[in-house]
């Protein structure tokens, strides 16, 4: 009998059983599109982007069995099998008494701040993404981040640069009793660089949570990259099945927000999780008003079967694997180039520390949009500024630099191979070899909220 030999090569735990084209592009062509959409990324034509790393939500291949799932959809308007199927996937994973299906997570965030939020409230998280801060600004709330230390700096290393500083959350409900009307937890940290936070500081949110009785909540878009760096790193939880990780994590909780186009592995669809029954029936009012019936929430059957499978695979540890060593592969090719990285490299992402890489463009001159525009330009990448475009502008209007100008490199799940990846970090080494000369940019035209989905720029000293 042959012994285990341990190989470095990442094969993708699955065969490939259809194919879609891309279509290569000039460097002058990328040049007049980026100039056609205003240098904002989002603006492009999807067909004119060679590697669309822009996010990982809603971006994935399905596999064989979400496909045929599909098939089981059924229509019916109220009390579909299908419902009942994607509830029992949930509740298997987040047994909380109260599930309600959205059409995505920022659904799921609206109906809840909605009914939670409102003037003078304050609701932390270790750090709000973009949706999740505009729901709770929108409402009047002020959206509160308390990422503990070592989360500030890109590159230090630590097993779990996303957790909560526990400290400072005892520090926020003394001092604001009656004005917080929940805690949030972003498992992983997506504006932190997809960092994972630790059971152990789970327990001591709740914890906090509890001598202040306050509710906690999960927004677990990323729950089983989470869970799989809890099993890699945490003493003690090593050889756990990260199905029952996860449901640690969820009996920790009171409640959740959840995207299931990012490990629902779904192209569309969420949901809204509690055990309060009261605030349910809030929620479920709201939901009514603006998704649709309790049992579909905006979602077709098909979808909703989408789902249900979805969350049996995202959790089977050969894709998890693959998934966390492939993201991994990028963000150490770059770490080795002199590219500085949030380190060590996330679940879903790397990301490139703009503001390291590009000392000479001023972080309200957007560091991290010069470098996004600079990797489609040279090689049809199309990546995401989380940086002073998205987070800079305050709710009274006035611009402040946001704590890191980072550069998204966001890997759809079971899309790319190897040789994608391996044409990204050539891309990024050119860019990089020439970063001195690259400029900043300005504004010139922007919404009063998300400004980073549709402002337009203009090139300083062009």
């Amino acid at each position: 009998m042959m012994n285990h030999v341990a190989f470095d090569t990442i094969i993708e735990p699955f065969r490939i059983h259809s194919v879609e084209p891309l279509r290569l592009t000039t460097p002058e062509e990328r040049q007049e599109r980026i100039v056609a959409a205003d240098y904002n990324l989002f603006a492009l034509h999807s067909d004119d982007v060679l590697i669309d790393l822009l996010t990982d939500s809603g971006t994935g291949a399905m596999s064989r069995d979400q496909w045929a799932a599909i098939q089981h959809g059924d229509e019916s308007y109220a009390g579909s099998p299908s419902w009942f199927r994607f509830l029992d996937a949930v509740q298997e994973l987040f047994p909380f008494r109260h599930i309600i299906p959205t059409h995505q997570g920022r659904a799921a965030e609206k109906i809840l701040f909605t009914a939670i939020g409102g003037p003078g409230k304050i609701v932390p998280n270790n750090t709000h993404f973009d949706t999740t801060r505009a729901n709770v600004e929108f409402t009047g709330a002020e959206a509160v981040d308390l990422l503990s230390p070592e989360g500030h700096d890109p590159a230090l290393r630590h097993p779990f640069k996303g957790n909560m500083d526990v400290g400072k959350l005892e520090e926020l409900l003394r001092t604001h009793e009656g004005s917080v009307p929940v805690v949030f937890v972003t498992i992983t940290n997506n504006s932190g660089g997809g960092q994972p936070v630790s059971l152990a500081n789970l327990r001591a949110v709740r914890a906090v949570c509890d001598r202040y009785g306050i509710p906690l909540f999960l927004d677990a878009c990323r729950f089983a990259e989470n869970a799989w760096f809890i099993r890699e790193r945490e003493p003690g939880q090593q050889d756990r099945d990260v199905r029952d990780i996860v449901r640690d994590m969820a009996a920790l909780a009171d409640g959740m927000t959840m995207s299931a186009k990012k490990d629902g592995l779904a192209n569309i669809g969420g949901w809204l999780a509690m055990n309060d029954d009261d605030l349910a029936a809030r929620c479920r009012n709201l939901l009514i008003l603006t998704e649709g019936f309790p049992t579909y929430g905006g979602l077709a059957g098909r979808d909703l079967e989408a789902i249900a499978q979805g969350l049996h695979e995202v959790v089977e540890h050969d894709y998890l694997r693959y998934r966390i060593r492939s993201t991994a592969y990028l963000g150490e090719a770059l770490i080795r180039l002199g590219i500085p990285i949030v380190e060590p490299p996330g679940g879903h992402a790397v990301y490139i520390d703009a503001r390291g890489l590009l000392p000479h463009i001023q972080p309200l001159e957007y560091p991290g949009q010069a470098l996004a525009v600079a990797l489609y330009a040279t090689g049809g990448i199309r990546s995401c500024e989380i940086g002073t475009v998205m987070f800079g502008r305050r709710p009274d209007g006035t611009e402040h630099p946001a704590d890191m100008d980072l550069v998204r490199l966001a890997i759809p799940r079971r899309t790319y191979t190897q040789s994608h990846i391996d044409y990204v970090i050539a891309v990024c080494a050119e860019v990089a070899a020439h970063a001195q000369d690259l400029s900043g940019y300005r504004i010139v035209n922007e919404p009063p909220a998300l400004r980073h989905f549709t402002a337009r720029f203009e090139r300083l000293g062009a």
